[in-house]
């Protein structure tokens, strides 16, 4: 085996222990090159058939072609696809690019807030109705308790203190300083009710790990990560307002992984085209701690 098998092993191990173990399951797709790998290796964990719902937080300020990206892919790869949303803070004009809340009140409003009730079930979910293509106001209300999500311990500095199963509390707030110990592949997955446990498969894959295997297995992504011939392309997928590009030459495949392994990024986060990361004092941990991804 070698290291893009193994990794791909331990991640199907993580995805079939989460089914397993966690009856109230569900994983977060947010369209991008990680959690659209971790789509692909639960494909391979379970026979090509993806028995978990797919749930997607919709700002509706993420750039057109992710949406359409995600809506083709649902209908395609037959996907129980989910989106929720804070429709009263978008109503309401409660936004960033309204000029009305700073960035990160607007990340709290439109993916914290949104993600947390749309988990629990008390804000409406959209269904992708297979028959009609297209999305349908959703009928369940069980709450999503064990949740995949598509989290590298490489990518910003928060994410490097998660664990492959991470509890949080019953209104999805992490408590950073109380993780399970995890050695030798021993997880803890037995935690009190009404904790909330998020579930991250590829918590040991880095950026370049995941370039290799989308070229190995010929994964389709976002057109977005390639440069389209103006010397820009994006390493990190988010909202629009709050999104930019990094100057770059790479527009296949091998030239992503060739320019990542010459080390031109070694010194540049590939979140450094996230605005409101850098509002959070260059992290995410002021956002993660309240549920954010």
């Amino acid at each position: 085996m070698d290291h893009l098998d193994k990794l791909e092993a331990q991640s199907v191990y993580i995805l079939r222990e989460a089914y397993r173990e966690f009856k109230s399951l569900c994983m977060l797709w947010s369209i991008g090159k990680d959690s659209t790998v971790m789509l692909w290796l639960a494909r391979k964990a379970f026979f090509g058939h993806v028995p978990i719902p797919l749930v997607h937080v919709d700002t509706h300020y993420k750039i057109p072609e992710m949406i359409e990206y995600r809506d083709r892919l649902a209908l395609e790869w037959n996907l129980n696809m989910i989106y929720g949303e804070n429709r009263e803070a978008l109503e309401r004009k409660l936004t960033f690019p309204d000029g009305n809340t700073d960035r990160l009140t607007c990340c709290k409003y439109l993916k914290s807030e949104a993600l947390k009730h749309t988990l629990s079930g008390e804000w409406p979910r959209y269904r992708m109705d297979h028959e009609l293509k297209h999305y349908v106001q959703d009928e369940g209300k069980e709450p999503y308790t064990g949740v995949i999500a598509g989290v590298r311990a490489d990518e910003e500095g928060s994410r490097s203190k998660e664990r492959y199963f991470s509890p949080r509390d019953k209104d999805n707030v992490w408590d950073v300083g109380d993780q399970p110990p995890e050695f030798w592949n021993q997880f803890k997955t037995d935690f009190a009710p009404g904790t909330h446990v998020r579930i991250h498969p590829l918590l040991d894959w880095t950026e370049l790990n995941i370039w290799e295997y989308i070229e190995r297995e010929k994964i389709s992504v976002v057109s977005l990560y390639f440069n389209q011939g103006k010397g820009i392309r994006y390493r990190s997928l988010g909202c629009y307002p709050c999104t930019n590009p990094v100057e770059s030459e790479a527009r296949t495949l091998p030239e992503i992984i060739d320019e990542l392994r010459s080390g031109k990024f070694s010194n540049i986060a590939e979140r450094s085209g996230r605005a409101q990361d850098s509002e959070d004092g260059g992290g995410l941990e002021t956002l993660r701690r309240d549920g954010y991804m």
